[in-house]
């Protein structure tokens, strides 16, 4: 299968916004720190996001990204296509030259492994993972972290600005 990081990342970072649009637009640096996801990268994948219109991004203080429509309406194969992804098991690409500029013996096999594949996630929204309780567990502990991460921070900050405290 042809899904590589760019997919995998796209989609993790869809599900983040999902879990957290009740908070308002979210920074791409919110999403990198509970992801472990970079930065740059993100800014890569949300300009193709954005481009699909998947999200819509405000500008200014207090702002960022959100779904540009429900979570009940974007699939996971939408995601994986708008940031130029394939989900192709072929050893060809899909362009039938596998075995001397011809289709080899198992094409049409993969080829349709491919499609029940797409298929697959064309049936799963980012509201069927929200809804997930393995979902919901995970994005717990991942908010806690940073919430205790940013915490330790600003009070390493109080104390290197107020030695006296």
């Amino acid at each position: 299968m042809k899904l590589t990081t760019k997919g995998r990342y796209a989609v993790t970072a869809m599900l983040d916004l999902a879990l957290h649009s009740g908070s308002g637009p979210i920074t791409l640096a919110d999403i990198a720190k509970r992801q472990g996801i970079s930065l740059s990268y993100l800014e890569q994948l949300f300009a193709r996001l954005r481009r699909k219109d998947l999200v819509s991004s405000v500008r200014g203080p207090g702002g960022g990204y959100m779904l540009s429509r429900g979570s009940e309406e974007i699939s996971v194969a939408a995601v994986i296509t708008a940031v130029d992804e394939t989900v192709d098991t072929t050893r060809c690409g899909g362009a039938q030259n596998c075995q001397d500029n011809q289709p080899c013996l198992t094409h049409d096999l993969w080829h349709d492994l491919s499609d029940r594949i797409h298929e697959y996630l064309s049936c799963i929204s980012l509201h069927d993972l929200v809804m997930r309780k393995g979902v919901q567990r995970v994005s717990e502990r991942q908010d806690h972290v940073i919430d205790t991460t940013d915490l330790e921070s600003r009070v390493a900050s109080t104390a290197r600005s107020h030695p006296s405290i």
